[in-house]
């Protein structure tokens, strides 16, 4: 509990309060990434920079003290501790705090920016909000945290408690975010340019990829993982009886159906043994090393508790081992190991197990523990009794007590795995139907055929955890993310469809019908998201303002999908951000300031820029932005496209597009020559450096109106180039927007 003093001073009854708070979800004026934007109203405190706060730098620099780490606009360690102490404002300081408390809590790296709006005192802050309720409730404590550091009290009058405040959020994160096996994958989509959007607020449902190209992942299980492999998995008498049918070392075994049973099958096996749920997984219920009868019985009866039957197998004398396997091959390996107390003379076993195991940090329940804790179990339990003890027996001084046999695998032995058990692994994924899998098998030493040492494969198993490759106790972590992505993903596919995303001050809507016009004449089944509805193909699927980010993450998570064409309008972004990473196609149909001014704080001609950049930032490599020419705005952002740009213009003669389609040969060498959709004479132009391609007739396009309605032939233009673009071939555009008006 954090005390202190009082400051007395003039800010101590000023507040922060959060005018509006907005979650974006995607690329967005501030990042390419989600953010939580709050518009913070600090009032008086826009009089008391932090500098002129008492005590204020100490409390929270000792409070954070992880906050030296954050480089500010300084771009050093320490550098926001130094603006601190320099003199900073509450909004900017929020920004911090938000992003470090999330941090702490588990919620790693983060975006953060604080600017100021044109009304006294209140600014927007920007931070990271990988998940909005946690985001939301970052902010929150920061805010708490903030005023606490300047002198508030709570409102039950007692001092603010930094590290609830943490706790209360790693809660939340352990609650509500991804854990680290399926974040693993995610983050491997990642590096290979591969979106995600996850399909449940709570659960590591997630799916790689847009429309028709993508998977889905559940943890370890892909769509690639049969349902009926996954049930042959977990009837672990079912998986030896295959497995031993193609030859693969099994132990000797059978399901029993009575604790007497079991022990008749113990002395027909062949003591010692092992007793096992028959479709447990995780280890729950498996009792080794069993010899006499009540052992056995007694392990018949517990093992029952896990499970729907018992199986009873030799016992395999080694050391557990999981090997995975992914797509057919083996790309990790750990082994288990045995956990033991020692004693001091003075304290229970159970006092043992907490004081010596326990309370290892790398021991917890979450996935970001390595280590689980030791439970007291009937396993336990069994072998404690099997020593000698109870578990409140008090081992002698400097004797050693088995806990656990086989405890976590922990400890990497990928490189040391015999290539005949490599291949015995995958063999058993591939009999069992599992494209991922969790091979458990027992071995003296996993760097020696198991013919040798008369190993076995015990079980095979569907959804394996991934978190004892990532993070092992001991030896190297395993890139398994970038394999399973591989395995969904080869040959460096990203799962990727044609997405359009037009975006301007007007003429949207037109040239989102007349592009997902072109795209399904092209054979697509196409998706569309704009202000008069949602469609499918040509098909009206509800009616109203569909420009919204909902409707266009229903579209990319739609698998029947094979091209989109999203409407962004200026609010749609400031409010809610783009649903997509990345486009094939990122156009700007036209700029008029007035129409963009009065709303999200927006009031200048650079803030504009700011918001239709946007669609721009988000064009793909692989990519095109489609600019009209006449907008000086436009031509000054295509330098920020990281793909072509092609430009649109009723006048051939523009300066910028000269330039643009006849640059010198110097200029465009080894580059591809730069492309154009223009107007001359009446007709339609593709242009491609100083080559001319004649589309058609302007007159001849339905909703040109004869070529005399000037904003429509730009919408027309505009959408040739898209098509164009995306490798439509020019007959068929020309065919599409002569008869565009004709199916409206």
């Amino acid at each position: 509990m954090l005390a202190y003093a009082d400051t007395n001073t003039d800010c101590a009854n000023r507040d922060i309060k959060f005018l509006e708070v907005r979650h974006l979800n995607g690329p967005n004026i501030w990042t390419l990434r989600p953010v939580l934007e709050a518009i913070v109203d600090i009032g008086d405190l826009e009089d008391f920079p932090s500098n002129t706060i008492p005590g204020f730098y100490e409390r929270l620099s000792s409070w954070l003290p992880s906050l030296i780490e954050h480089r500010c606009s300084y771009g050093e360690r320490g550098g926001f501790l130094r603006r601190l102490k320099d003199g900073t404002w509450t909004g900017h300081i929020l920004e911090h705090v938000t992003l470090e408390l999330q941090n702490l809590a588990g919620m790693h790296g983060g975006f953060g920016r604080a600017r100021e709006t044109s009304l006294r005192g209140v600014y927007k802050v920007a931070v990271s909000a990988w998940h909005e309720n946690i985001a939301r409730s970052a902010l929150s404590e920061a805010r708490e945290l903030v005023l606490a550091a300047m002198g508030h009290l709570q409102p039950n009058g007692q001092p603010y408690n930094v590290k609830d405040s943490i706790e209360r959020l790693r809660d939340m994160v352990d609650s509500l975010w991804l854990g680290p096996s399926t974040a693993c994958i995610v983050e491997a989509a990642a590096i290979r340019n591969i979106p995600a959007i996850r399909l449940l607020a709570k659960g590591n449902l997630v799916q790689l990829g847009y429309g028709a190209r993508s998977q889905r992942i559940w943890t370890a299980e892909t769509d690639l993982t049969p349902a009926i492999a996954e049930s042959i998995s977990r009837d672990k008498d079912l998986t030896k009886v295959l497995l031993q049918s193609c030859g693969v070392s099994v132990p000797d075994g059978r399901s029993v159906h009575s604790a007497e049973d079991a022990w008749a099958a113990a002395q027909d096996i062949g003591l010692p043994v092992v007793v096992k749920p028959s479709d447990g997984n995780h280890g729950r219920g498996v009792f080794i090393e069993l010899s006499r009868q009540e052992e056995v019985e007694s392990a018949y009866r517990a093992a029952l508790e896990e499970g729907d039957g018992v199986l009873v197998e030799r016992y395999i004398p080694g050391t557990e081992h999981r090997l995975l396997v992914v797509g057919g091959r083996l790309v990790a390996a750990s082994r288990g190991d045995s956990v033991s107390v020692i004693g001091d003379g003075r304290s229970t076993i159970d006092e043992l197990i907490r004081y010596q195991i326990n309370s290892d940090p790398r021991r917890g329940t979450s996935e970001d523990h390595p280590l689980n804790p030791v439970s007291i179990d009937g396993v336990t339990m069994m072998e404690i009794t099997r020593q000698g003890f109870t578990i409140n027996s008090i081992p002698q001084a400097g004797l050693e007590v088995l806990i656990q046999r086989n405890g976590n695998h922990a400890f990497d032995v990928t490189d040391e795995v015999h290539p005949s058990i490599a291949a015995a692994a995958s063999l058993a994924a591939r009999i069992v139907g599992l494209d991922i899998a969790g091979v458990d098998l027992v071995a003296r030493d996993i760097s020696r055929p198991l013919a040798e040492q008369g190993g076995a494969i015990v079980e095979v198993n569907a959804g394996p955890g991934l978190l004892m490759h990532i993070k092992p106790v001991i030896g190297t972590p395993r890139p398994v993310g970038e394999a399973i992505v591989e395995h969904l993903f080869p040959n460096q596919g990203d799962g990727r469809v044609p997405v359009v995303g037009i975006t301007g001050s007007y003429g949207k809507t037109t040239v989102a019908h007349l592009i997902a016009h072109l795209l399904a004449l092209s054979g697509k089944h196409t998706g569309l998201a704009c202000s008069d509805g949602f469609y499918l193909d040509r098909r009206q699927v509800h009616k109203g303002d569909h420009a919204k980010w909902k409707t266009a993450n229903n579209i990319l998570t739609n698998r029947s999908i094979e091209a989109a064409v999203f409407e962004n309008g200026s609010d749609s972004i400031l409010g809610e951000g783009l649903a997509y990473d990345g486009c094939h196609v990122g156009i700007i149909t036209n700029v008029e300031l007035k129409r963009h001014y009065g709303r999200h704080y927006i009031e200048t001609a650079k803030q504009v820029f700011d918001v239709l950049r946007t669609q721009v930032d988000v064009v793909l490599p692989t990519g095109a932005a489609v600019l009209n020419a006449r907008e000086a705005m436009l031509v000054e952002m295509a330098a920020l496209c990281n793909g072509e740009v092609i430009y649109f213009s009723l006048d051939p003669e523009l300066p910028v597009i000269r330039k643009h389609c006849l640059a010198d040969t110097a200029e465009i060498k080894g580059a591809q020559a730069k492309r154009a959709v223009i107007v001359r004479d009446g007709k339609i132009l593709l242009v491609t450096g100083s080559s001319e391609l004649v589309l058609g007739k302007v007159a001849d396009v339905p909703l040109t109106q004869g070529g005399h309605a000037v904003p429509e032939v730009e919408n027309v233009l505009a959408a040739v180039g898209a098509a164009w673009a995306l490798g439509i071939e020019p007959a068929l555009i020309r065919v599409g927007i002569e008869n565009f008006a004709s199916i409206q």
